[in-house]
């Protein structure tokens, strides 16, 4: 068995099973892919794969659970360079992320900014999507550092830490009924909504808690992007409910922006990063300058957790800070 055998292993399943997808990010060829995992069956004795003619279909049993060690130690591969490289040149390499476009847009700016003043030779990879895609990076081994808030179901492998707490907000025109007069959800029930994807799945979604009070949200548009809503508040859509954060006080000015959270329950938007990996010196001054309540030494006790329960309990005596709009 060879370690090119489980590198070709795992990129033909993260490629979904095309091997020519996978030969030509491995700079390789097709048939050579196809020989070298036929020659890991035969030493294995395994199936790996189901097959109709030369296309791969379907990971067999068997093939899920090679696939996941043969992850693993390649995974560990990566951690012995970067502990090498550490050792020879810590302020040299890569750093590649995955959020949301909240946070890349309205949270990461300044901290990416110091972070390539002190470090100008880590090249940066920032990859926005939404949850599921996000999830779906990490999933590949893609990402160093995944940026998100809730949605915890689909980050089981990571270590969780929480960044900040913050509130939704509502925000109109400034002529607009709704710019005055108490925030109620019967209120807004009156008009047009736009807002968030993700508002409508979990605890706090909008439907539920509308139908809590005997109200129906009258949705106009949903959107990933909180400037994209602005905009459609902007030219009258409807109504907006957008992350606090995601509040410019000069770019927003046109905009009367109502407190929310007596309406709507408060999130925590955390980093995380995979149990078992390696962090890098440059990593962890990554982590302190977005979490400065994460010192290098909290950041290492997590590392060492077995369970995100003991890491909650560790984060339950921190002052996470609030980022919602004064």
């Amino acid at each position: 068995m060879k370690l090119q055998q489980l590198r070709y292993l795992v990129a033909v399943h993260d490629a979904g099973l095309n091997i020519t997808a996978a030969a030509r990010q491995l700079h390789t060829s097709q048939p050579g892919v196809s020989r070298q995992l036929k020659m890991l069956e035969a030493e294995l004795g395994l199936r790996l794969f189901e097959r109709d003619g030369r296309a791969l279909t379907r990971v067999t049993a068997a093939g899920e659970r090679i696939i996941t060690h043969a992850a693993r130690i390649l995974r560990e591969m990566q951690n012995i360079r970067g502990a090498s490289q550490d050792l020879r040149q810590a302020d040299c390499g890569s750093l590649a992320i995955a959020t949301t476009h909240t946070q890349a847009r309205y949270v990461l700016p300044p901290v990416i900014r110091a972070f390539r003043e002190r470090y100008p030779k880590v090249r940066l990879h920032l990859h926005q999507g939404t949850s599921e895609q996000i999830a779906e990076l990490v999933a590949r081994d893609r990402v160093d550092f995944a940026i998100a808030t809730g949605a915890e179901e689909l980050f089981g492998p990571l270590v969780r830490l929480p960044v900040y707490r913050w509130h939704r907000v509502v925000v109109v025109p400034k002529r607009h009924p709704l710019a005055v007069g108490k925030l109620t959800l019967r209120r807004l029930a009156d008009h047009p909504i736009v807002t968030y994807v993700f508002s409508f799945s979990g605890r706090s979604s909008l439907p539920a808690l509308f139908e809590a009070a005997g109200l129906t949200p009258d949705v106009a548009l949903t959107a990933q992007d909180a400037d994209v809503i602005k905009t459609y508040v902007r030219i009258g859509l409807g109504v907006g409910i957008v992350a606090g954060v995601a509040i410019d006080p000069v770019g927003d000015a046109d905009l009367v922006v109502r407190d929310a959270r007596h309406l709507f329950a408060g999130h925590t938007t955390w980093i995380g990063f995979r149990r078992g990996g390696l962090l890098r010196a440059y990593m962890y001054d990554f982590l302190e300058q977005l979490a400065p309540h994460w010192t290098r030494r909290l950041v290492r006790d997590a590392e060492r957790s077995e369970t995100q329960d003991e890491v909650d309990r560790a984060s339950a005596s921190l002052a996470i800070p609030d980022r919602d709009p004064q």
